[in-house]
């Protein structure tokens, strides 16, 4: 821990292996990331005093998984990190159809431990979209980059 300084709670939600009860951020590119996994995953209409928070992506589990489903996932991450999150900035989208083939990567990468929440099964169902979220963190003197994996 850097001097003791922790900016939140980690999502998703993970014991803390120091005597908290939750994992805490310790940096300030993991509280983005975890804010922006947070954001996606939060549907809209369900934060009391914020009902706009949050984006639709639930709505399109079913839908075709083909381009203007994919153009209509994008816009919709876009203009809630635009609102939301406005200290980063969205560098690529990529919105693919999930394979058999792929490994069952889910909801969350975290590049510094290579923890990896998994759903299981998920590459091989029928309407599943991988959505690839590549944005640049622009702090004071430096910028640094990272992604999201998010499988819907």
């Amino acid at each position: 821990m850097a001097n003791g300084l922790t900016y939140g709670i980690n999502f998703p939600f993970r014991d803390s292996y120091d005597g908290k009860f939750l994992d805490l951020s310790e940096s300030n590119q993991e509280e983005i990331r975890t804010d922006l996994i947070h954001l996606l995953l939060t549907r809209k209409g369900t934060r009391y005093y914020l009902p706009d928070f949050g984006t639709r992506l639930y709505e399109y589990i079913f839908e075709p998984m083909d381009g203007p489903t994919f153009s209509e996932i994008e816009s919709e991450i876009r203009d809630s990190v635009k609102e939301y999150i406005p200290g980063i900035t969205i560098t690529n989208i990529s919105v693919t159809a999930a394979s058999d083939a792929e490994e069952d990567m889910g909801t969350y990468v975290n590049g510094n431990d290579e923890r990896v929440f998994r759903v299981p099964g998920i590459g091989t169902k029928e309407h599943t979209a991988k959505i690839k979220i590549d944005y640049l963190l622009n702090d004071d003197a430096f910028s640094s980059s990272d992604f999201v994996i998010i499988n819907l």
